[in-house]
């Protein structure tokens, strides 16, 4: 039974992952295969910080920026990121959420709004006066879409951002197709290229209503007719960081929202939230796990690479149908090598295959220990 890159299905309670469960003997056990015990990780090799050539489009992802609760100010690293961007000419920033530092009942909204009059100053600022288009989504640290009841628990933070997002003065220089529920849901237009963001500030199952509105946006001839077509939110599909593996740091109904995306061709799904970057693909979807800029990075689930801060150039080529990934370690500036990452990442709610590589690339051990998790998984729920 051969997979390629792009007929992997999404391994979920059924279906595909019944199959590959019968290709090996699978025990509901304590004990699990490491990862770490199948690949040995080389250590990141020490490359200039200089951008590749370009191609169709170049996007700057950046995400995570913030402090502690209720920060006006940024780290150093993104400090430093905000400068850097203008050098590498990108047509368009791209933030996977968590701008701020909320989801804090107990800030006022003198406090809330100070933040944001922060994140202005030292982030929105400058990238307008270097005329970067910013492409964003917010986190569940921006205005969490968590409810109690009928109500939204952070219903002054998602009024505040709200409020910040629709001020003119705060254009943040897109070339909109739909403001349907700006800024938490919305659509535009880079370089032909057609993006959608989503409300993934909590790992909720997302409403009817919106979800109807993300089928209509993504059948539209406008973004069929692009060249390519990416989705942007806070929560991954799947887990990929220590940490984060678990429901409620992830999507809800993942493999319904990946299978949604994939039947409208969206080339790449991009989202923050897990503080660990891994550029990876599952079935017809890739998905860029964006790495923090702010305080928390985290180790991801499989190999031994010790955390760090990241920011990532995508080089979109509209000839081949391609992206290529250049990611920069900061403070160093030091390129990311790609192949010290590891080749899959499995988690509670499925698996992240490295986007080099195919299921058929796995070893048996690599493929077992992916397939323990997940029995694992579904034996105790």
């Amino acid at each position: 039974m051969k997979l390629k890159r792009r007929q992997f299905l999404t391994l979920s309670g059924g279906g595909l992952l019944g199959s590959l469960l019968g290709m090996v003997p699978i025990a509901c056990a304590r004990n699990q295969s490491s990862l770490a015990q199948t690949q040995t990780q080389p250590e990141p090799e020490a490359v200039p910080a200089i951008a590749p050539p370009r191609t169709s489009m170049r996007i700057a992802v950046i995400s995570d920026l913030n402090e502690a609760y209720g920060s006006t100010s940024y780290g150093e690293a993104v400090r430093q990121a905000i400068a850097q961007l203008p050098a590498w000419q990108p047509d368009l920033v791209l933030c996977s959420g968590d701008m701020v530092a909320g989801q804090d009942r107990s800030l006022s909204v003198a406090e809330v709004q100070a933040m944001w009059a922060g994140f202005d100053r030292d982030i929105a600022a400058p990238l307008r006066r270097a005329n970067l288009p910013y492409g964003f989504t917010l986190g569940n640290h921006d205005a969490s879409r968590a409810r109690f009841g009928n109500d939204f628990v952070y219903q002054q933070e998602r009024n505040i951002a709200a409020a910040y997002w629709n001020d003119p003065a705060h254009n943040p220089g897109l070339d909109f197709v739909d403001r349907y529920k700006f800024p938490f849901y919305y659509t535009f237009q880079q370089n032909q290229a057609f993006f959608l963001v989503w409300d993934a500030s909590s790992g909720l199952r997302m409403p009817a209503e919106d979800l109807a509105w993300v089928e209509q946006s993504l059948g539209s001839s406008l973004a069929q007719q692009a060249p390519m077509r990416m989705a942007i939110g806070h929560l991954p599909l799947y887990a990929v960081a220590i940490g984060r593996d678990r429901v409620g740091e992830v999507l809800d109904a993942a493999a319904d929202l990946q299978a949604l995306l994939e039947r409208y061709r969206v080339h790449t799904y991009i989202s923050g939230h897990h503080h660990a970057y891994f550029p990876g693909h599952l079935g017809n979807l890739d998905m860029l796990h964006t790495g923090a800029l702010g305080s928390g990075s985290r180790r991801l689930l499989a190999g031994e690479l010790d955390p760090y801060k990241s920011v990532t150039l995508v080089d979109v080529d509209f000839v081949t149908g391609q992206t290529a990934y250049t990611t920069y370690e900061l403070p160093s500036l030091v390129q990311v090598n790609q192949m010290a990452l590891p080749r899959v990442v499995p988690s509670h709610n499925g698996l992240v295959i490295r986007r080099d590589l195919a299921w058929e690339d796995l070893t048996t051990a690599e493929r077992n220990a992916c397939l323990q998790k997940m029995a694992a998984t579904l034996c105790h729920t």
